[in-house]
């Protein structure tokens, strides 16, 4: 008798396209998904995605994973979703996990899984990569991320500036993601770090969607019109040294 079985599906950075085909077989024949969101109510992402694949006879839930920083509130959300999704996965159901991107960068999954591994070592995982906002961008505005010998830094929501300091002297190219809370404060870093000041900067909202934005801009250029910021949740930035 084989394990109980989850399935968790990276579903890429928002054309439902970009879904590979072994992810869009099990979620065609998928009898319970679960997506995640930030708060009751508000529609999810991932689901989003590969809604022009679902079953009509699969069940949908969502999962909250509020945006809080009380790390104790977190746990026993993170604890309390797996509970709900182990339990669907025990009654025989084929489950599914969306969430977007890919599981394994900065996802909500990564905290389910924790989960799993530790309290129901009996649920089998099987994770379905995703294309990231990041090679999607990349492809975009066809310009490589990475070549030769050159260091790249991926920098999540929420950066330490005194950590960002640090990866802008190290690194040639560097990424940032989801967030543009601190952009001013960013590019005044990077030129401060090592940038020269005719280095491109790629900047995105909402990749991969109907309403994508793009724009190519110099570091000096920004540098002098700080007050125009990028602070879309799901924007992306791509920084690179010009040598």
């Amino acid at each position: 008798m084989t394990n109980p079985k989850l399935y968790c599906i990276g579903c890429g950075p928002g054309d439902p396209d970009l879904l590979t085909l072994k992810a869009i077989n099990i979620i065609k024949n998928a009898d319970i998904i679960y997506t995640p969101t930030a708060r009751e109510g508000k529609p999810s992402v991932a689901l989003s995605i590969v809604e022009k694949f679902l079953n009509k006879d699969t069940v949908i839930h969502q999962l909250i994973f509020p945006m809080i920083k009380d790390f104790n509130n977190l746990k026993e959300n993170w604890k309390n979703n797996t509970i709900e999704i182990t339990n669907s996965i025990r009654e025989g159901k084929k489950t599914v996990y969306l969430t977007v991107g890919d599981p394994s960068l900065y996802s909500t999954w990564i905290y389910i899984y924790k989960e799993i591994i530790k309290e129901h070592k009996d649920i089998e995982v099987e994770i379905v990569p995703g294309i990231t906002s990041i090679f999607s961008f990349s492809a975009e505005i066809k310009t490589p991320i990475g070549e030769g010998e050159e260091i790249i830094g991926i920098i999540p929501a929420c950066y330490n500036l005194d950590r960002l300091k640090i990866a802008a002297q190290c690194c040639d190219t560097l990424v940032f993601l989801k967030d543009g809370r601190h952009f001013n404060n960013v590019i005044e870093i990077l030129m401060n770090s090592g940038f020269p000041e005719d280095s491109d900067i790629f900047i995105a909202q909402d990749v991969s969607t109907n309403s994508e934005a793009l724009q190519k801009r110099k570091l000096s250029e920004i540098s002098r019109n700080p007050n125009e910021n990028n602070d879309k949740y799901f924007s992306i930035m791509i920084a690179k040294k010009k040598k």
